[in-house]
């Protein structure tokens, strides 16, 4: 059941320094600065304070979503590490996929090793022929006494390579319509039949990868849901993949625009001109709006599947960042041209991090991409938020083995 969080003020206040004092005992207990990441991850798990909307015993104390802002702040401040740096789709995707979805062994199983970064986690959605349209994908999965048989091919599955577990979405049922007949499986990525391969992008790094699966076996008890449900599991992870992409809430005049500023104070006097200063100060103000609008989301947000406005955010983040670091390249120069950091042609420990301004122009194109690209999130706002009429869509009715594909 979807709870709203409607809690009273005072109700706040209570839990607030409930989850408080309980930051301060993870602090004092095991000290960041000499406490191994996956210690300390594990234990800001068991005091409830992972997901801290989450039941307790699941990683959550079952308070308002609003306080981990809170625990985020004051964990992070003290040097603790982030399990959203290391196991970002692990974190932000796939564990409340798991929360809504997983019987109580699976969130037993999967939880506390996903937050504690002991087991790092990818998401099998896209392929080659089904991308924006992810309900055609054409990945089968076939019944085999307690376990199925998968074969098919998902592309741009970020940091597979250093994935245990994987949220795996497959056609189950080729004679349904093509969103009816889709399950979900949790995945064992280092299974014999599962073949990962490095996708190397314009950055010269290979943190997207395509997976092949040849009669992979996947236990049945590994489903999440039930058979048919994947197109309802996928939408639980997608929306909470725009919040995890769009929904981050730094402070004020940080993240990229305070790059960007500190980029242009470094620049001659004469280089400080007032359009370039106008510019600059059109994109601060658009990142305030984006911070304050993520704020207002977040407070707003119910605890269990997020709702549009994570395509919202989404959108936004995507188009300001490319805008951000267009200026960036720009305000470099001919040294804009250059890239410093070298196309060393590696597969890297991280996701969506870029070292030099000019790696993060390039990488930012990916942003209006993953997670659905800004085409795809302007006809969910238009649909579900404006209410405009639907995109004409042919293939609702029919079976998914029927519908014409190349």
């Amino acid at each position: 059941m979807t709870v709203i969080d409607m809690a009273p003020q005072e109700q706040l206040d209570s839990d607030s320094q409930r989850v408080a004092d309980l930051v301060e005992e993870l602090l004092s207990e095991y000290p960041p600065a000499t406490t191994h990441y996956k210690v300390f991850l594990g234990a800001q798990f068991d005091k409830g304070l992972a997901w801290v909307h989450f039941p307790v015993g699941n990683g959550g104390l079952g308070l308002s979503p609003r306080l981990q802002k809170l625990i985020n702040e004051r964990v992070f401040g003290a040097g603790g590490p982030s399990c959203n740096n290391r196991n970002p789709i692990g974190y932000g995707m796939c564990g409340p996929t798991v929360m809504s979805w997983g019987t109580e062994e699976q969130r037993a199983k999967y939880l506390r090793p996903l937050f504690a970064c002991e087991e790092i986690w990818c998401q099998l959605f896209s392929e080659p022929g089904s991308g924006s349209d992810f309900a055609g994908l054409s990945s089968r999965g076939v019944k085999d006494g307690e376990e199925w048989v998968v074969n098919g091919q998902k592309v741009w599955t970020t940091l597979a390579h250093l994935s245990k577990r994987g949220l795996l979405v497959v056609r189950t049922d080729p004679e349904a319509v093509k969103h009816a007949g889709l399950t979900a499986f949790v995945v064992d990525m280092e299974a014999d039949g599962v073949e990962i391969r490095p996708l190397y992008q314009i950055t010269g790094e290979a943190e997207f990868n395509e997976v092949y699966f040849t009669d992979a076996k996947v236990p049945d008890a590994e489903m999440l849901g039930k058979p048919g449900d994947g197109w309802r599991v996928s939408l639980t992870t997608l929306m909470n993949e725009r919040v995890s992409i769009g929904g981050v809430i730094p402070q004020r005049g940080t993240g990229p625009i305070g790059d960007i500023v500190e980029l242009f104070q470094s620049l001659p006097p004469e280089a400080q001109n007032p359009a370039t200063r106008d510019e600059l100060m059109q994109l601060w103000i658009r990142s305030e709006l984006f911070r304050l609008t993520n704020i207002r989301a977040s407070q707003s947000r119910k605890m269990g599947d997020p709702g549009p406005e994570g395509s919202i955010s989404k959108l936004a983040m995507a188009e300001l960042y490319k805008d951000i670091y267009a200026f960036a390249v720009d305000l470099l120069g001919a040294d804009g041209m250059l890239f410093p950091s070298g196309y060393k042609m590696i597969r890297p420990d991280h996701a969506m991090f870029s070292a030099t301004p000019q790696q993060a122009f390039l990488r930012s194109r990916a942003n209006s991409i993953e997670g659905g690209t800004s085409e795809v999130m302007r006809n969910i706002l238009g649909e579900r938020v404006l209410g405009l009429p639907g995109d004409v869509r042919v293939d609702r009715d029919v079976a998914w083995s029927k519908v014409p594909r190349n």
